[in-house]
């Protein structure tokens, strides 16, 4: 295993928690490359259920052989929906024992790009202490993110889409035609497109996977700027607490379309339904974001199958309170 560390600068980072130690955080990545190597046996094969199914099956016995009490706060579904990683669901090898952790996980984010043998396809997880992160509904969620080296409150959601990109490009030093987002390529999006193009934006259309769109932002190779868009809140959760260990900026406000989803907030406790959550209401404290490619895209290398029998993985595994990212490659035999 080759671990190249790049430590990032993050002025928001928080004192090192006696409850994340180094070895657990590490071990997380165990726990990414088992559902990213599970899954990778059904790209192409167009069926998401089964890829799904094996990227959980795979992570599960692999939260199963780390010493900790954890809890799954965003998971699959509630348990009458999911038959495993379900939200609420204990897991780690450690209960009652060991350290209390609250998870929240995606374990094939991207189950139609895996069936289909697209690009960004990941297994993701974030940790953090106990009540540290946000116990989001299954709901869509408004969202706009950025990376670091942006002043505090550059976006908001109370804001245009014009005037986000604005300031962005304001703060940045350049003109609004120059900067670049992320979009999902939803028909939910077409007025944010049009807006975008209207002002000269390139505008980066992604099929699905707005935990790596969100997590582009941080990474000038890119060269994406902003995200901004509708998408899952769980996928919300996990996409802050990426950022919460680089320095990046995120707005989320949950979107509910019917009454069921409603019933839904209230059963997590959220009564304000349309507050604007920012990153630290999403993702407090030291947390860790850990993920794994399972098919290629901008973020990480796609889990490889060599002819020696060698399989390949890519990783990258941030902690919030040191501000450190380790780039992980793998090889399993």
């Amino acid at each position: 295993m080759n671990d190249n560390t790049s430590k990032v600068a993050n002025p928001g980072a928080t004192a090192p928690s006696q409850v994340l130690d180094r070895v657990l955080v590490l071990e997380m990545v165990r726990v990414t490359e088992a559902a990213a190597i599970a899954a990778s046996k059904l790209i192409g094969r167009g069926d998401e259920k089964a890829a799904d199914a094996a990227a959980v099956e795979a992570m599960r016995e692999a939260f199963d052989e780390l010493y900790m009490d954890g809890t799954v706060v965003i998971g699959e579904g509630e348990r009458d929906e999911a038959p495993m990683l379900y939200i609420g669901e204990k897991v780690g090898g450690a209960p009652g024992k060991g350290p209390k952790i609250d998870i929240a996980l995606d374990p094939l984010e991207g189950t139609t790009i895996t069936a289909k043998a697209g690009p960004n396809a990941l297994a993701v997880l974030a940790a953090a202490e106990e009540g540290c992160l946000l116990n989001a509904p299954d709901t869509y969620m408004d969202k706009i993110a950025v990376g670091p080296g942006y002043p505090e409150g550059v976006i908001s959601l109370e804001k245009s889409v014009t005037e986000n990109v604005e300031a962005v490009a304001k703060a940045k030093g350049v003109e609004p035609a120059e900067i670049i987002v992320c979009v999902l390529d939803r028909p939910r999006h077409a007025d944010i497109i049009s807006e975008l193009r209207a002002i000269g934006c390139g505008v980066y259309l992604i099929p699905d996977g707005d935990v790596a769109g969100v997590i582009a932002t941080t990474d000038e190779d890119t060269t994406i700027d902003m995200y901004i868009g509708q998408g899952g809140a769980p996928e919300g959760v996990l996409a802050a607490a990426a950022l919460r260990c680089v320095g990046g900026q995120f707005n989320g406000r949950l979107v509910f379309r019917n009454d069921d989803e409603r019933a839904r907030a209230a059963k997590w406790g959220i009564e304000d339904l349309d507050r604007i959550y920012k990153l630290e209401d999403l993702a407090s404290g030291d947390c860790i974001f850990a993920a794994t490619g399972v098919t290629d895209g901008s973020l990480l290398a796609g889990v490889k199958r060599l002819r020696s029998g060698v399989m390949t993985t890519e990783s990258v595994v941030m902690r919030a309170s040191s501000g450190t990212v380790r780039w992980i490659k793998g090889e399993h035999r």
